[in-house]
């Protein structure tokens, strides 16, 4: 599975695609995940990979053209340049905002799924912080079955310390939040 994760500096979308990539490693499957960003200040856009699959190692190294999953983390780079349409035809577009998803479904190829969840809200109310990746992680996971819940407990432990708990109830909020169309 390829899926391209959209957000602004800051919001931790790089970090998103390397904490999926170490719990489907911790499965058993194989992944990579890489950035893509330049000399990006917080705020601008920037663009991470992640590829996992069960069955076979990952030789390509390259951007996904056309992601099987699209996740958005800035619901305003929707609307920025060709997002939407990259996304396969019968892929999922994973949506941080706190419309429906039946009026996101325009912005999308016929055949789409659409997941969606208010990460902004859950962050700020479980981090304290606008920080939306970990909560997106849930939404990701609800909307994909990509890896497990469980399978990102250790890895957030490792990457947050002391606040890993906060995000890992923000991501399992967000799970139970997201609503899949």
């Amino acid at each position: 599975m390829e899926v391209c994760i959209y957000g602004r500096g800051g919001q931790g979308g790089v970090t998103l695609a390397e904490l999926v990539a170490h719990a489907a490693i911790r499965e058993g499957k194989y992944a990579q995940s890489m950035p893509s960003f330049g000399p990006e200040r917080r705020g601008a856009p920037v663009l991470a990979f992640l590829r996992v699959n069960e069955t076979e190692r990952i030789k390509i190294r390259t951007e996904i053209a056309e992601p099987d999953v699209l996740v958005v983390l800035d619901p305003g780079l929707l609307h920025v340049g060709d997002v939407a349409s990259r996304l396969k035809k019968e892929g999922t577009a994973v949506v941080n905002t706190k419309k429906a998803p039946e009026a996101l479904k325009a912005d999308f190829k016929g055949g789409n799924k659409v997941a969606v969840v208010d990460a902004m809200s859950i962050a700020k109310e479980i981090l304290g912080l606008p920080i939306v990746n970990t909560t997106m992680i849930g939404a990701l996971i609800k909307a994909t079955g990509l890896v497990k819940l469980e399978s990102l407990e250790e890895p957030m432990t490792e990457r947050f310390g002391k606040v890993a708990a906060k995000n890992i109830e923000a991501m399992r909020k967000a799970y139970d939040e997201t609503v899949v169309r």
